[in-house]
């Protein structure tokens, strides 16, 4: 098997039905499978997926395992030599699926491939981040990655001066489409469940990152991305549980009393951010 393609769902079923839709009609010449991890969902889709996609692999959980959890089990499913990270609410394009691991098979310095997302409306999403280092949160929290958002330094967070035309070498690209070498989860191990919704793409690009691997962005690659398929039906909870996420991320990598000034000034940040987003979105 050349391909394993793992989507972790929860009550997207159109989303998901749309983008098992795009891969079927837009196969790679080489073998391919697809697997589902379905998290207890309640609106039919493990349903639908069984009767529309036979041939795709259902992993079905009685309660909603989070999507770290829900990528473990698809991965160590899988068979292929290459891992595809799908969201379910991506579409995608022709040729895509074929040219991403055939770019990866190119580029052997290289142990993850990151594609370019657009919206529906074909603009380009920014999906292109730095680590949330203790400096470079500063500089977001301080305004000053604001002021200068052409600063390589003082945005490197967001990255707002990122050339989305441009093939890179980056450190975090949006979890969406995540293409990786097989023999990467041996190395750098699965995704740390202790990060059930955010921040676990982060925190395993990160521990890859550590160990010297390559993470490679294409525009090359293109797939539409809706984007909150499954966050949006929780809309209030998800600004307190990336504030969950990013405090654990720096419980986990920043332990030491010297980051612990910044470790305060970031939780007080977030919660402020998680507690004014929590009321704009309901």
């Amino acid at each position: 098997m050349t391909l394993s393609i793992v989507i972790v769902n929860w009550n997207t079923r159109d989303y998901l039905l749309g983008a098992l839709r795009s891969i079927y009609q837009n196969p790679p010449s080489f073998p391919f499978e697809v697997i589902v991890v379905d998290n207890a969902s309640t609106d039919g889709s493990a349903q639908a997926v069984a009767r529309e996609y036979p041939q795709v692999r259902l992993i079905l959980n009685g309660t909603n395992e989070g999507y770290a959890r829900g990528n473990n089990q698809g991965v160590a499913a899988s068979t292929g030599k290459y891992v595809l990270l799908l969201n379910p609410d991506v579409v995608v394009w022709p040729g895509s699926l074929e040219r991403a691991v055939t770019l990866l098979e190119h580029r052997c310095e290289a142990g993850v491939l990151a594609a370019k997302l657009v919206h529906a409306d074909g603009a380009v999403q920014k999906s292109v981040r730095g680590f949330p280092r203790p400096i470079s949160i500063i500089f977001a929290v301080t305004g000053l990655a604001m002021l200068f958002r052409g600063s390589r330094r003082l945005n490197a967070y967001r990255m707002d001066w990122f050339d989305y035309d441009q093939e890179a070498v980056v450190e975090q690209p949006m979890g969406t489409f995540l293409l990786v070498r097989r023999s990467l989860f041996d190395t750098v191990g699965y995704m740390d469940e202790r990060f059930p919704i955010f921040f676990n793409d982060v925190d395993w690009l990160y521990r890859a990152h550590q160990q010297g691997q390559v993470i490679l962005y294409t525009p090359s690659v293109v797939v539409t991305h809706y984007g909150g398929g499954s966050t949006r039906q929780v809309r209030g909870m998800m600004a307190w549980e990336s504030r969950r996420g990013l405090l654990q991320f720096y419980r986990k990598h920043y332990r030491s009393p010297f980051f612990l000034p910044v470790y305060w000034v970031a939780a007080a940040a977030s919660w402020v951010h998680a507690w004014i987003a929590s009321r704009l979105r309901g």
